[in-house]
């Protein structure tokens, strides 16, 4: 049976109930109640389940707070921007408009024609799927509503 996880002292077990408590940020809460029930004595298994997080999950954030110290609890996804976006403002505009006319070639807009007309304006490959969510972004409401791509 594995031995349980040693919390290093980065902070005290005092100090990680006040910034548990203290957080407002769900993500940030929860692992700092990992870390503050492990440095409390808890068991892998009854902070697993606990906090509802898988027992190799509780591990592998012990370790990382072990080595990387408090800073690893923050809930780093607020200061990621993200992926440039496929269209800029104004293809998007573009785009907008262009969905309110006839497409190329006649008929219904489908995923594969504004994947074509994306492709087009920026030189990239574009798939179905991406054409997809920009006709649900952009396209007209109502009865003229956009299909879903089908799988090839």
């Amino acid at each position: 049976m594995p031995r349980r996880p040693i919390v290093k002292p980065h902070l005290t077990p005092d100090e990680l109930e006040s910034r548990f408590r203290a957080s407002r940020d769900p993500v940030e809460r929860l692992r700092y109640q990992v870390i503050f029930l492990m440095s409390s004595g808890s068991s892998t298994r009854k902070v697993a389940e606990t906090t509802g997080y898988s027992i190799p999950w509780v591990r592998r954030l012990v370790h990382e707070y072990n080595e990387n110290g408090p800073g690893c609890l923050t809930d780093r996804r607020h200061a990621n921007p993200g992926a440039t976006p496929m269209l800029s403002p104004a293809q998007q505009a573009e785009l907008a408009a262009a969905l309110h006319q006839a497409p190329p070639g006649g008929g219904k807009w489908t995923s594969q024609k504004v994947a074509d007309w994306i492709g087009a304006r920026t030189g990239r490959t574009t798939y179905p799927q991406r054409g997809w969510v920009y006709l649900r972004k952009l396209g007209p409401v109502g009865d003229t509503a956009p299909t879903p791509p089908t799988a090839d």
